[in-house]
């Protein structure tokens, strides 16, 4: 708990520190700047509240900790009706502090810090915390809870410095999106909303198959445009511990007239997919690694993925077409991760996971998921917008053993599918204020469905958000 305390110190402490830097430089910026924007000397300070009021007919009670706050997405734990509060519902809750400074006339410096918060808690986002506080939790008593990249880390969406060129491109060092979750971000007719989009809900889709790698620690990133045709690069760093071990990805696309291409591909090694502990693990903890707290350690599931993806759009007058076709697949690691008995891997945050507790031998046979979203934006006014979107999630058999081939729920290796329907309606009060409502409405089967309490759900949602 010492080290719990020290380290939510730090990042509070490095929270209020950038809060403190933007808020001394906006008091001149609002008076110099004629966009209304808060910006001084090329550093700008922005940010996003987002809060409203959601019913889900299945889900859990809500988390403090999630960024998304309750399960819009149907989850296994999803079990009663639930009415609550709920952060980020069309966008995240964040604070940016972001800069360009000009080198010469071809070359600039850039960073970007930014950090995500639930307004309702006034808590610094942290899915793994939520993870934590159902340790040994039996499922139908569990509060909502799922892994994600935003553990609580004081920049937990961005932290990255680098040079951005007219002609060359720009270049990125630090902790920033992987170029699947950019191309997610960019073709989402839902817009990467938490409470209205599967992509934007599961990091799993953006993660390239593991929600932790929506975003990268210690990465290099490259993107070039030239007239029509753009490109970019990434490489992760391998290290002790984190999201995964080395990753690299790829990007090229165009545009011409009013349609838009993006062809993407991703390598991940030894990717973590972080779960709660189960009973028997949590009695086990003890002996499987001793200096472990229940409130910073967890499972998990270790695997090389691959993900190829082509997502594209086409525009109209007021209408803008949006789709794209994922797949993603699993495969146990090449190198497993691997140390001393009782000791445990560094995941992201701070957060433990016992090498006892990991399984690394899950995708015997490949997990392969085929994912397809399709949708539209339609400007109806200029202050009222509408957008619908349709998700579909294929998922083949890979279980092993007796249930080789299956395609019913006995095992969550069987074959099956999750879809979901999505709608929202979006009102602009003025250029910072939005009035916001919709829904989306999930179910799975067989094999997606195996060890759930409810297999559909359904949850509108109405709320506002404040960008600055």
């Amino acid at each position: 708990m010492k080290n719990f305390k020290r380290q939510t110190g730090r990042s509070a402490t490095l929270l209020a520190s950038t809060l403190a830097l933007g808020l001394a430089t906006s008091a001149h910026a609002q008076s110099t700047a004629p966009d209304d924007s808060l910006t001084f000397h090329g550093i700008t300070l922005s940010g996003t509240i987002d809060i409203g009021l959601q019913h889900d007919n299945h889900g859990a009670p809500e988390s403090d900790y999630h960024p998304a706050g309750t399960n819009p997405l149907i989850a296994k734990q999803d079990n009663g009706p639930i009415t609550a509060l709920t952060p980020s519902g069309l966008s995240q809750s964040k604070v940016t502090l972001s800069g360009k400074e000009k080198i010469d006339d071809e070359f600039a410096g850039i960073f970007k810090l930014e950090t995500f918060f639930n307004p309702q808690a006034g808590t610094l986002s942290d899915a793994l915390k939520s993870l934590t506080v159902n340790n040994g939790v039996p499922l139908a008593s569990q509060t909502m809870s799922a892994d994600s990249s935003i553990a609580g880390q004081a920049f937990s969406s961005a932290a990255y410095v680098g040079i951005s060129s007219k002609h060359y491109g720009t270049i990125t060092f630090g902790r920033q999106n992987s170029l699947v979750a950019d191309g997610v971000g960019q073709y989402d007719p839902m817009a990467g909303s938490q409470a209205f989009s599967v992509v934007g809900m599961s990091g799993t889709y953006a993660g390239g198959g593991a929600t932790q790698d929506r975003r990268f620690d210690n990465a290099v990133k490259y993107v070039i445009q030239i007239d029509h045709v753009r490109a970019g690069a990434l490489y992760k760093f391998s290290q002790s511990g984190g999201e995964a071990n080395s990753a690299y990805g790829f990007q090229l696309g165009a545009a011409a007239g009013r349609g838009t291409i993006d062809l993407y591909y991703e390598k991940v090694h030894s990717a973590v997919s972080a779960s709660a502990l189960s009973a028997a693990q949590v009695t086990a903890l003890a002996t499987t690694c001793p200096g472990c707290t229940l409130d910073k350690t967890l499972a998990a599931t270790i695997s090389d993925n691959e993900t190829f993806a082509v997502m594209g759009s086409y525009k109209f007058d007021r209408v803008k077409l949006m789709g794209a076709y994922e797949h993603i697949q699993y495969q146990n690691p090449t190198n497993p991760l691997t140390g001393a008995a009782g000791t445990a891997y560094n995941d992201i945050g701070g957060y433990l996971v016992p090498y006892a507790l990991m399984n690394q031998t899950a995708y015997t046979t490949p997990k392969k998921l085929d994912v397809l979203w399709a949708g539209a934006q339609v400007s109806v006014t200029k202050k009222l917008s509408v957008w619908l979107a349709y998700y579909n999630v294929h998922q083949n058999s890979y279980a092993t053993g007796s249930n080789a081939g299956c395609t019913t729920n006995a095992n969550g290796g069987c074959s099956g599918t999750l879809q979901a329907f999505s709608a929202a309606a979006i009102y602009s009060l003025g250029k910072h204020f939005d009035l916001y409502a919709g829904l989306m409405a999930s179910n799975v089967k067989n094999g997606f469905a195996s060890g759930y309490l409810q297999t559909s759900e359904v949850d509108p949602m109405a709320g506002v958000r404040l960008k600055f």
